[in-house]
């Protein structure tokens, strides 16, 4: 069977609605998406945190004490 370019893009935008729709369901209340040609192609990674403004901070990533203000 040979998939035509529109109905894998339509599959892979269902797939995307359907991960984001089972994480609301779920109750998460905030979602960013990033999308990248850096990693392998269909893999997925999630990054969990304790606050609403701390992704990525030292007090996130456990690197705090490196921190200088």
């Amino acid at each position: 069977m040979i998939l035509e370019v529109d109905e894998v893009e339509n599959e892979d935008i269902e797939n995307i609605i359907r991960l984001l729709d089972d994480k609301v369901a779920q109750g998460v209340s905030r979602i960013k998406v990033d999308v990248t040609d850096q990693e392998e192609s269909g893999s997925v990674k999630e990054i969990h945190h304790h606050g609403r403004c701390d992704v990525g901070s030292p007090w996130a990533t456990g690197t705090v004490r490196n921190f200088d203000c």
